[in-house]
C-alpha cells in the first residue's frame, strides 16, 4: 500500500521513542497522523509539528480507545494504517528469596495483569477496532488493499530474561496472534505484521547510566550499538508499503540473543 498525501494513520504510543519516529516517517510521506498517547505535552507538541492530531488514550480503556478513534477519524477520516507502539514493562521474578532476610515473595498478580492489559489486550483492542473501520473502506489497489497494521512485540517474546515473565508473556502473545489475525482479515484486504525490536535507544533507555548503555551496546553482535528508533520506523514503513508483506513476525535486533540476565 502506497503511503501518500493525506493517507490517514494512527500510531499508539506515538508521542516518543519508536512511535514518534514512525509518526514522523509517515508524516514525511504526507500521511495525516493521529497520535494516541498518555503524555499530553509531548503528544500535542509532536502532533503540531507534524500537522496531525493528538488523542489522549490509555489503551487499557475501552472508552478512551473509542474516543481516540472517533477524534482521529473526525479529523482525518477512517485510518488505513495502524501502528501499535504503546507498551510497558517490569522486572519481577516469579518467586524470589530475599538474600538477607530469607523472606520469600512471589510476583504480584496485579502487576502481571497490568502488563498483559497494556501490551497484549491493549494492542488487540486497537487492532480489532481499527480493522472494523478499515473494512468500511473501498480497496485502493488491484490486490484489494484496504489497510495495514504493524504491531510491536520484543525479542523478549523469544528469549526473555530473568524477571521478564509478564513482559515476555505479553509480547509472546502479540507474536502468537499476528498470523491468526492476518488470516482473519485476509478476505478484507487488511495486512498484519509485527516487529520484535531488540535494545533500542528510546527515552526509557536514555535514563540508564552511560556505563549500562555501553554494556548493552557491546552485547549486540553487529552493529555493536543500540538500535535507533528511525530504524524501527523504516521497517514499519516497509511492512506498510510492501503489499506481499503479511502475517510476519520480524526481529530487528543486530543479531542479539538475550542472555538469562
Amino acid at each position: 500500500m502506497e503511503v501518500s498525501a493525506n493517507t490517514p494513520a494512527v500510531v499508539t504510543g506515538g508521542a516518543s521513542g519508536l512511535g514518534a519516529a514512525t509518526a514522523r516517517a509517515l508524516a514525511a510521506k504526507g500521511a495525516k497522523v493521529a497520535i494516541f498517547d498518555m503524555n499530553e505535552e509531548k503528544g500535542e507538541a509532536l502532533a503540531a509539528e507534524l500537522g496531525g492530531v493528538f488523542c489522549k488514550v490509555n489503551v487499557t480503556s475501552e472508552e478512551e480507545v473509542d474516543a481516540g478513534f472517533a477524534k482521529a477519524r473526525a479529523a482525518h477520516g477512517q485510518e488505513r494504517i495502524l501502528v501499535n507502539c504503546a507498551g510497558i514493562g517490569n522486572a519481577i521474578k516469579t518467586a524470589s528469596r530475599d538474600k538477607q532476610t530469607g523472606e520469600i515473595k512471589h510476583f504480584p498478580l496485579s502487576a502481571f495483569e497490568f502488563v498483559i492489559q497494556v501490551n497484549l489486550i491493549g494492542t488487540f483492542r486497537c487492532i480489532a477496532k481499527s480493522a472494523a473501520g478499515m473494512m468500511t473502506l473501498d480497496p485502493m489497489s488491484e490486490d484489494g488493499d484496504r489497510g495495514a497494521i504493524v504491531n510491536t512485540a520484543s525479542v523478549a517474546a523469544e528469549d526473555g530474561q530473568m524477571g521478564q515473565a509478564a513482559y515476555s508473556a505479553s509480547k509472546g502473545g502479540v507474536v502468537g496472534m499476528t498470523l491468526p489475525i492476518a488470516r482473519d482479515l485476509m478476505r478484507e484486504g487488511i495486512r498484519v505484521n509485527t516487529i520484535l525490536p531488540g535494545i533500542f535507544n528510546t527515552p526509557l533507555m536514555n535514563a540508564a547510566p552511560p556505563q549500562v548503555k555501553e554494556a548493552l551496546a557491546a552485547s549486540v553482535p553487529f552493529p555493536a550499538r543500540l538500535g535507533n528508533p528511525e530504524e524501527y520506523a523504516k521497517l514499519a514503513m516497509c511492512m506498510i508499503e510492501t503489499g506481499y508483506f503479511n502475517g510476519e513476525d520480524v526481529r530487528l535486533d543486530g543479531a542479539i540473543r538475550m542472555a538469562p540476565r
